[in-house]
């Protein structure tokens, strides 16, 4: 290990998007930790720089193009002093778009999608061995097959200080892909059919994270809760009923789970919320609009009474459960009262936080090929209409925390001094007085005022020195 260290090379590692990139991000880092790669923060040190990518927002692939230019000039600038610099496209991008990526810029090394990456050192191997060749003769690695053996195999483990370098919170991939095709979304193009982990390789993966001090962990999927890995028995297990196995994880303290499908939560998931004190009470769960002909045209297979019966049932068995949500507005052939059905829904439901988009095309997905566009004026207005209803949404919500008292977990010291700040069960910041030894643990909080994006709190019990 002392060898290994003395010969580290750095790693940085852009990543865009989701939480599951962020994952993706770090279990790159860990496959690359045993060949002598070290990350770093400061991208003009590195000698392998990797971006990331997601495919979910707008001109997605234009942007990535625009961060290639940049990094060719620092690359250039390396070898120009007599080193290198390698440079890697991962992610969702990088699956639509492989070949395209090593045709337009050749200053990429390696192109490889979401399924590939356990691969990373071979490609690595590969790339580091055209490194004699002058730079026009050196060819992008492609790698965008989905792979028959499972990654996650194949993948390290992190060191536990590592791991612990990350910080109090963990995510952990049980999921992948998605079977829904909702019109709009480019998902299960990248990341393929759904694939569930399982469950006794997220149960070990779970209890290396306890035992490297993580206090939370938070379930990735495309499409969560249509986890179904394969359980001891031989049958199929449920994110519910993985929910309770890993309920039964000594020193795990919190669990969440995202992101879910309306038509996806069963009874047993929503039992555990019932049960279980682990599971936070805060649930991400996109409707996407509240017009049935919209839902329909997105294919979402659900209407906007399904989905109000569902948050119904989850409320009768966590009566403090909050909720965030997805939504797009300006999609083809959305009228005006399509419109204010969404606003209704939201209206109805009351969001914790939400999250909001204008409707643009994705090439490959059904939406892409729909007439009827909205113009980009419409699309500005209604999103600013709905975000102004979410934005007090979430205001009265976090004004409402004010005067109770909420376990927080305790992360980080604060941003002022003798301050220390954390999250709530609802996914809140919240920053208060007090000293490090708070932090690493969940502590009794009253909440005494609200900042802008965050909750003030006061310790209301002693902690021994």
């Amino acid at each position: 290990m002392t060898e290994t260290r003395a010969n580290s090379k750095k790693l940085f590692i852009k990543t865009y998007g989701c939480q599951m990139n962020v994952y993706d991000s770090d279990r790159m880092s860990d496959a690359l930790a045993p060949h002598g790669y070290e990350t770093t923060l400061d991208m003009g040190q590195a000698d392998l720089i990797l971006l990331n990518t997601c495919h979910i927002r707008e001109k997605a692939s234009e942007k990535v193009f625009s961060e290639l230019g940049r990094l060719k000039e620092l690359q250039d600038e390396r070898r120009a002093m007599g080193g290198d610099m390698l440079i890697g496209v991962a992610g969702c991008v990088a699956q639509a778009e492989g070949e395209e990526i090593a045709r337009r810029a050749p200053v990429v090394d390696m192109v490889f999608g979401p399924q590939a990456y356990h691969r990373l050192p071979d490609m690595l191997a590969r790339a580091e061995a055209q490194r004699h060749l002058h730079p026009a003769l050196r060819k992008s690695i492609v790698d965008t097959d989905f792979p028959e053996e499972d990654k996650f195999e194949h993948l390290p483990a992190p060191r536990k200080e590592i791991t612990i370098k990350r910080g109090l919170t963990a995510f952990l991939t049980v999921q992948e892909g998605c079977d829904k095709f909702c019109s709009f979304c480019v998902v299960p193009y990248t990341r393929g059919a759904e694939v569930s982990r399982p469950v006794a390789q997220i149960i070990a993966e779970a209890r290396g994270l306890v035992d490297a001090g993580v206090k939370e962990i938070t379930l990735l999927g495309q499409n969560v809760n249509a986890y179904h890995g394969l359980g001891a028995s031989g049958g199929s297990t449920s994110l519910g009923e993985l929910a309770y196995l890993l309920a039964e994880i000594d020193g795990l303290e919190r669990l969440r789970y995202t992101t879910s499908h309306p038509r996806d939560m069963d009874d047993v998931l929503i039992a555990a919320h019932r049960d279980l004190d682990i599971l936070m009470p805060y649930l991400h769960l996109p409707v996407q609009s509240g017009s049935d002909s919209m839902l329909k045209a997105m294919n979402r297979r659900h209407t906007a009474a399904e989905y109000l019966e569902v948050i119904a049932r989850i409320k009768a068995a966590r009566p403090d459960m909050a909720l965030s949500g997805d939504f797009i507005v300006g999609f083809p052939g959305e009228t005006d009262a399509d419109f204010e059905a969404t606003l209704k829904i939201i209206a109805d439901v009351g969001y914790a936080s939400a999250y909001s988009f204008k409707y643009s095309t994705r090439p490959g997905t059904p939406g892409a090929n729909l007439g009827d566009q909205i113009p980009e004026a419409v699309k500005n207005e209604r999103l600013w209409r709905l975000q102004d209803l979410v934005n007090a949404q979430t205001t009265a919500f976090h004004a409402a925390c004010v005067g109770k008292t909420l376990p927080v977990l305790i992360e980080r010291p604060g941003r002022m001094q003798g301050q220390v700040g954390g999250r709530s069960p609802y996914l809140q910041a919240v920053h208060l007085e007090g000293g490090p030894e708070l932090i690493g643990s969940i502590h009794q909080v009253e909440i005494v005022g609200t900042s802008t994006n965050s909750l003030v709190g006061r310790l209301k019990e002693a902690v021994a020195a």
